[in-house]
């Protein structure tokens, strides 16, 4: 769909997938192949090795500089709803140290808890405490800069974004595959499958760091590789993990009100088109 709206405008395309920027992540992430793109230039794709620790930060930056060099439109396409709200609203990012966030991942819970609730009782109003990733990070936070998860949230920016507020403007098209979300992710994966995963990942799996081991499918197949599942029972495990991811994502951005929604239809590249059009 990408594809067809950007040869339509004569755009160049902007990928906003966690996983794509990665090289060697190909039949996992389901990147476009150098046919699929058509000739039309991508960007943030293979960009970085998948043992590289590559941060929303870090995405931005590299984003916002395409965006400002680009002498053409730009269809930003995909996944991530906070790599794509990295790139058109005002977020910015606290420090992050990897040895103290190792640190922090090797802690019990309730202690992080605890010292996060010490510092700032309203901790809780702005961190789900029960999720150890946003507790752990809330406090490599605080340490680093000593702001409190309240001292964040007042921020003027912070409300902006909360808001909707676009620091860049843009028009949004979402596609809601309703009742066909579950079987196009079985479908999905079935060809990742026969396209050779197993031996993708066979092949990475000593150059996969930290954030690359974790991205669905890839996490699956390493617990096979190591002996601890049967193939079956790893991509039973990719299909549940996937379908919970894909119905986040469709939760994190159903809540943004600029993004106009389309039914999945057969002619949905053609609906998309001229909503497009009506929009722009």
């Amino acid at each position: 769909m990408a594809v067809r709206v950007a040869s339509e405008i004569g755009a160049e395309i902007i990928s906003v997938d966690s996983m794509q920027v990665y090289r060697g992540m190909d039949v996992g992430t389901a990147k476009p192949t150098i046919i699929e793109r058509k000739g039309i230039p991508h960007h943030l794709i293979d960009i970085v090795e998948p043992s590289d620790e590559f941060s929303v930060a870090e995405f931005r930056r590299r984003g916002r500089s395409i965006m400002a060099s680009v002498d053409k439109p730009l269809v930003i396409a995909g996944g991530s709803g906070l790599h794509f709200r990295a790139l058109v609203d005002p977020m910015t990012f606290a420090p992050t140290d990897p040895k103290l966030r190792a640190e922090l991942e090797s802690a019990g819970l309730e202690e992080l808890i605890t010292e996060l609730i010490e510092a700032d009782p309203e901790a809780g109003e702005h961190v789900d405490l029960a999720n150890p990733r946003r507790v752990v990070r809330a406090v490599e936070i605080l340490r680093l800069s000593g702001e409190t998860p309240s001292a964040r949230a007042a921020r003027e920016e912070a409300r902006e974004v909360r808001r909707y507020q676009a620091e860049i403007d843009f028009t949004a098209v979402g596609v809601d595959p309703g009742d066909r979300l579950d079987k196009r992710v079985d479908v999905r994966l079935g060809d990742m499958r026969s396209g050779g995963l197993v031996e993708e990942v066979r092949g990475l799996r000593g150059r996969l760091g930290r954030t690359a081991r974790t991205a669905v499918g890839y996490r699956e197949v390493l617990r096979h590789l190591a002996g601890e599942t049967g193939e079956d029972e790893a991509f039973q495990h990719a299909a549940q993990n996937t379908k919970k991811l894909a119905k986040r994502q469709r939760t994190w951005f159903q809540r943004d009100p600029r993004i106009r929604w389309i039914p999945w239809t057969d002619d949905v590249v053609e609906r998309t088109e001229r909503a497009l059009e009506a929009l722009m």
